[in-house]
């Protein structure tokens, strides 16, 4: 649909709730959106360009087409907008990097000696779940803790393979492991502290804690002080774990506390969650900067993401301020866990202080990783000055050819956007037509085909480099620049040249001339960087391909020829076809007589 078409269907929608689907040409979900009235709200995007922000007005040229479903209620819209976002994914809407689910704990009870491990989804597989925690790393933190209270095996070792095997470990000199890889360690004692270890996810403190302190009462009655010790520095450790546990899933949180801040270069969403009054634990998620203008809907997206899905949820969520959907957002959270939640933006007292923490602690979030951007530009600035470009590169395409012999042209196509590598954007080729390995042809081929499907209009390729470098010399560099040439195109290009020791040396034009990078040490470095991935990501894809194909070879039929020596003969002819053609003389180089002739007789038959 054309620019025209989007706007009037824009003003034919009702002024109804609801929700739209904004979809580029190949139908793919780019931005999920709520509106109380559909019409007011989808119409803005087709109005004056100039009053986007820069990210909105890329979103909209890429709009094909639309579509909206019309709900009863904004109650509805809220919900099905959380579903939408939570299935596609949209590219140009602010996401949580754990929006998609959170892990869950599972333990694998149906094993002779169970062990953790973390799942987003719960299978019938005989385990035991728990969850879901609100991110990985919290939820490692709570079997770290029970493993070290319980003095369970935190190693490698492979439980009943290894037990009697070795000496025990570390750990269990230092006293934080039992030792269960000793030949006269019962299993029984594992499998007890294991069901411990699910007492405590079960909430069953209490329990736990009263068992070990009458044993620990009785061991100091014996006179066993040590292990009276042993058991005190248990229910300690447990109850530490409790109200990080309780924090973690939110179950018996008191207070979870919202902040956000939006920088120059990037925004910062936190929460704090208090237990008992006091701090316990603290989620942060540094993100792009919203489409969004106001901070109000960024909020309001980012709590939704945040708190959709979990099955247990704090009484109290303290928010940085008001926005539309709020008490939407709070029944929808009520009705998951089945009792009340409330978001209250408090406006003085002990609460404010609370939000303006949570919001400071987002602000020194984003200034420690703006101070990083800053630093990241002052190298752009550097590097655009060096090379005479009119600004600052913002986005680099490096390119390498890669081959073994005549067999296996390939080349890759990495992307550094601010000196960082964007590996979505990477790309691979498969050269065609080429008869034997020729650098400068395969460059130019590589080119003319990545620059075409620009011009094609492919999204994959659709964004235009503000400079391109090849690894190699002038030859690389006059290559690429016929073939842009061709296609009426014209980038900055410059090759990558190594020294003797096949490290990056220079930067040079098309004119021959060298641009030295040693004085500048973070900018040889950086060159060398993306010298190195290029050349990486194009060795693996041909390696890649080589195995693909021997693993299919017609050698496989050939008796007496296995995979050392199927290796052997391609590397050494590269080819099917050149072993067919080959003598048996030159045959038993590479092969012993036997297998020589084995190989020789089977392309021979006829």
């Amino acid at each position: 649909m054309t620019f025209e078409e989007l706007r009037d269907k824009a003003h034919a929608l009702p002024l109804k709730p609801g929700v739209y689907i904004m979809q580029n040409a190949a139908s793919e979900v780019i931005y999920v959106g709520k509106a109380k009235a559909l019409k007011n709200r989808v119409s803005q995007y087709f109005q004056d360009q100039s009053r986007h922000n820069e990210k909105t007005r890329a979103m909209v040229a890429q709009i094909h087409h639309f579509d909206v479903i019309v709900v009863a209620t904004e109650f509805e819209a809220l919900v099905l907008e959380c579903a939408l976002i939570k299935r596609h994914q949209p590219r140009y809407n602010i996401l949580l990097k754990d929006s998609k689910g959170y892990p869950y704990i599972r333990l694998s009870v149906q094993e002779e000696y169970p062990q953790f491990s973390f799942t987003s989804k719960v299978a019938r597989d005989g385990a035991r779940y728990f969850g879901p925690y609100g991110t990985r790393g919290a939820s490692q933190g709570i079997i770290d803790a029970l493993l070290s209270a319980l003095r369970l095996p935190t190693c490698k070792r492979k439980f009943p393979r290894d037990i009697g095997k070795e000496r025990p470990c570390l750990n269990f000199h230092m006293g934080t492991c039992d030792g269960y890889c000793r030949a006269d360690m019962d299993q029984s004692q594992y499998r007890a502290n294991m069901d411990k270890a699910v007492q405590l996810l079960e909430g069953k403190l209490d329990q736990v804690v009263a068992e070990w302190t009458g044993e620990m009462e009785q061991a100091a009655e014996d006179l066993r002080f040590e292990k009276a010790a042993q058991y005190r520095d248990r229910i300690r450790a447990v109850q530490l774990l409790a109200k990080r546990q309780k924090a973690v899933v939110g179950s018996l949180a008191d207070t979870d506390v919202v902040g956000y801040h939006r920088g120059e270069a990037k925004s910062c969403f936190v929460v704090l969650h208090y237990v008992d009054g006091e701090l316990a634990a603290k989620d942060w998620q540094l993100l792009p900067l919203p489409m969004e203008e106001d901070e109000g809907e960024s909020v309001a997206t980012l709590t939704a993401q945040y708190y959709q899905g979990r099955q247990a949820l704090p009484r109290q969520i303290l928010l940085p301020l008001d926005f539309d959907g709020q008490v939407e957002l709070a029944r929808m959270l009520t009705q998951a866990v089945g009792r009340k939640v409330e978001l209250l933006t408090p406006q003085r007292g002990a609460k404010t202080e609370l939000v303006a923490m949570a919001n400071q602690n987002a602000a020194e979030e984003v200034q420690r990783a703006t101070s990083a951007q800053e630093r990241t530009s002052k190298l752009m600035e550097a590097l655009g000055r060096l090379l005479g470009l009119p600004k600052p590169p913002h986005r680099m395409e490096a390119f390498d050819i890669s081959n073994s012999g005549n067999a296996d042209i390939v080349a890759s196509m990495t992307v550094h956007v601010d000196g960082r590598p964007l590996k979505r954007d990477y790309r691979h080729f498969t050269l065609k037509g080429l008869e034997h390995a020729d650098d400068y042809a395969s460059m130019e081929q590589v080119i003319s085909r990545r620059f075409r499907r620009y011009l094609d209009g492919d999204e994959k390729f659709g964004e235009m480099p503000d400079v391109l470098l090849m690894d190699g010399g002038v030859g690389q560099v006059r290559a690429a620049a016929s073939a842009l040439k061709e296609l009426g195109l014209s980038v900055p290009i410059f090759g990558m040249v190594k020294d003797d020791r096949h490290r990056t040396r220079a930067l040079v034009d098309g004119e021959g001339q060298e641009i030295g990078l040693q004085q500048n040490q973070a900018l040889f470095a950086l060159i060398g960087r993306i010298q190195e991935e290029t050349h990486r990501f194009a060795i693996e894809f041909m390696r890649s391909r080589q195995g693909k194909r021997m693993k299919g070879s017609v050698l496989d039929e050939i008796a007496g020829v296995g995979p050392t020596r199927k290796t052997a003969l391609l590397r050494h002819f590269k080819s099917i076809k050149a072993i067919r053609g080959a003598s048996m003389e030159q045959l038993r180089e590479v092969v012993p007589q036997n297998a020589a002739q084995a190989v020789y007789d089977y392309f021979h038959k006829e």
